[in-house]
């Protein structure tokens, strides 16, 4: 892939953002970093590989090497406490597994201009629920699995199906359980889509993965120091903030598309 000088620094920034909020928030690698990356450059199947090699490459690392101290409401802490909820990976997963093969096909055979549409419209979808203040919310075990079932779809084509699974697991699982669960969640479905992809003859971008990796890995740090302090304040007004900055960038990339 040749592009300009600017591009690649672009890039790397933005997988410094990428690593950030992975780490920092449990979720949003993909989701608060894939509109900018499509402005750079519009190949959904370029980078979405190289975010999903980086999510397999530092979720164990959080996993066994983050921060394990828990606590409770008055800063004590909790002995022993599993910060992975397994009974919710196992229902999670169950239920996402098969659409989130049938969304790795829609993303393989869909023109690209298409997915970049659909990519911008759910992401400004996702901006407006977080500048209104009203985040996705399920309320009953049948919305669980529709959430469930449309996430595991949206997450195959374009990797941004995390609220809906978050929109689910905040009636299920603790907040100091919430970004490890996750990870586990996103691990297992990052390897479906991987495994897709290879047996779809699709390049993994290996090197241009290991090249971004230090990049990310700085985020990634910086955002596992910041995870405490992100779980104790008031979020709203930060995600109000990221919404209407990702509210801007899906409506630039959607005319961009269809300019």
């Amino acid at each position: 892939m040749e592009l300009y000088w600017y591009q690649y620094t672009l890039i790397a920034i933005v997988f410094i953002w990428s690593g950030f909020v992975r780490s920092g928030l449990g979720f949003g690698g993909a989701l608060f970093t894939i509109p900018f990356l499509l402005l750079i450059h519009d190949d959904p199947l370029f980078f979405l590989p190289i975010i999903s090699i980086h999510l397999l490459f530092f979720a164990p690392l959080t996993l066994f090497f983050g921060n394990r101290k828990v606590t409770d409401g008055q800063d004590q802490p909790i002995a022993d406490a599993n910060t992975v909820n397994w009974r919710f990976v196992r229902f999670s997963l169950a239920i996402m597994f098969i659409p989130k093969l049938a969304g790795v096909i829609g993303l393989i055979v869909l023109p690209t201009e298409l997915m970049n549409s659909i990519i911008f419209l759910l992401i400004a979808g996702y901006s407006m629920t977080y500048i209104l203040g009203r985040p996705l919310q399920s309320s009953s075990q049948t919305l669980d699995i529709v959430f469930l079932v449309i996430g595991a779809y949206i997450s195959g084509t374009s990797l941004v199906g995390g609220p809906m699974v978050i929109a689910v697991a905040l009636r299920h699982i603790k907040p100091f359980q919430f970004r490890d669960t996750l990870f586990v969640i996103w691990t297992v479905l990052v390897s479906i889509k991987l495994a897709a992809f290879a047996w779809a003859g699709i390049s993994l971008n290996f090197v241009a993965a290991l090249y971004l990796l230090p990049f990310a890995g700085i985020g990634h740090f910086v955002g596992l120091g910041a995870h405490e302090r992100l779980l104790r304040q008031d979020s709203k007004k930060f995600y109000r903030i990221l919404g209407s900055i990702l509210f801007c960038a899906s409506g630039a990339g959607l005319y961009q598309v269809l300019s």
